[in-house]
């Protein structure tokens, strides 16, 4: 009982020691004329055991914001809409998109922020590339040895990708690791200067069985071309466990590709592509269409090819009374 109370009165004197101190920041800021976040406050020394006691408990925590909303909702509104407004003028000088604020790393970090107060010094561009980047790296392949417990007790998948960079003219082969609770980018390998055989393949995902542990890998998911199917054979040659599935993203891609061969489909995939070219190629019309159509567009880009074709054939069909309406106008 003791100890519960020296516990709590030191929390009361912290508090008041804190309050005390912003009465002599404001103060200070009443003499300059300043606002408060426009003069820079005095850098406290820390010590090791600062982040074990800065952090006051949530009944305290709960106090203050009930007290925030019946004397200083005003001024605690101001100063918040400043802090969003900053944060706000930064996404916008990086170029960051807007749903960036929806990962959970971002509440995090602003907690820490506000947990380590005024005058944090904010990390340089050498420190954000080198030595916080490599913990970073540290801290994925210790996370990835816990994840190998639940890979042991529920398989995972192994998957691979090609796909070429159309900018640097690199191919490259993606290895990833799905299983029930994450998924994890094991490494990518460019293979621009060797010839994609079966043999190179089946060399490739041997490997990666091999570094992530054979009894953790369950199955192999692949596209279906043959070099692929034949590597993926021979995998299951060697380790008689482990299955092959074909990635069913490329077999839709294929099965469009066959029923695109129709004449009567082909004939009006055709048609369809002409006239959305023809469109998009003249802004003038490009605005019209929109006019008619209610800010909605013909063309939506998929992955590959053949989905594209086949979305935009389906746009054409519920846009098909709007499109008659804007070539019978007078405009």
């Amino acid at each position: 009982m003791k100890d519960d109370e020296i516990a709590a009165r030191n929390l009361a004197l912290q508090e008041e020691e804190e309050e005390e101190r912003l009465d002599e920041y404001d103060e200070k800021c009443e003499k300059e004329n300043q606002p408060r976040w426009s003069v820079p406050a005095k850098k406290r020394v820390r010590g090791p055991l600062d982040k074990y006691v800065t952090v006051p408990p949530p009944d305290i925590l709960q106090g203050r914001k009930d007290r925030k909303s019946t004397l200083g909702a005003s001024c605690d509104k101001a100063l918040r809409e400043d802090v969003c407004l900053g944060i706000t003028r930064w996404f916008l000088d990086a170029g960051l998109a807007f749903n960036a604020v929806n990962y959970p790393s971002f509440d995090k970090m602003l907690q820490l922020i506000a947990q380590y107060g005024l005058g944090l010094k904010p990390p340089s561009m050498y420190e954000l590339r080198v030595p916080l980047l490599n913990k970073e790296v540290e801290n994925t392949l210790d996370q990835n040895e816990e994840n190998k417990k639940g890979w042991a007790s529920k398989g995972s998948s192994l998957m691979s990708d090609g796909w070429r960079d159309s900018v640097a003219k690199k191919d490259n082969d993606n290895f990833l690791l799905n299983s029930p609770k994450d998924y994890v980018f094991m490494k990518s390998k460019d293979v621009s200067e060797v010839v994609k055989d079966a043999t190179l393949l089946f060399n490739l995902l041997d490997d990666m069985v091999e570094k992530i542990g054979e009894p953790y890998v369950v199955q192999v998911i692949t596209d279906n071309a043959k070099n692929y199917i034949k590597a993926e054979k021979l995998l299951e040659a060697k380790r008689h466990h482990l299955y092959r599935t074909p990635c069913a993203a490329h077999c839709i891609n294929l099965m469009l590709e066959d029923i695109g061969e129709i004449t009567e489909l082909k004939n009006a995939m055709k048609k369809c592509m002409f006239m959305n070219g023809y469109i998009y190629s003249h802004v003038p019309l490009v605005n019209m269409m929109r006019k008619f159509t209610k800010q909605r567009n013909l063309h939506r880009p998929a992955i590959t090819r053949f989905p594209t074709s086949c979305i935009t054939m389906t746009q054409f069909l519920k846009q098909q009374k709007p499109l008659r309406d804007m070539v019978n106008s007078a405009e």
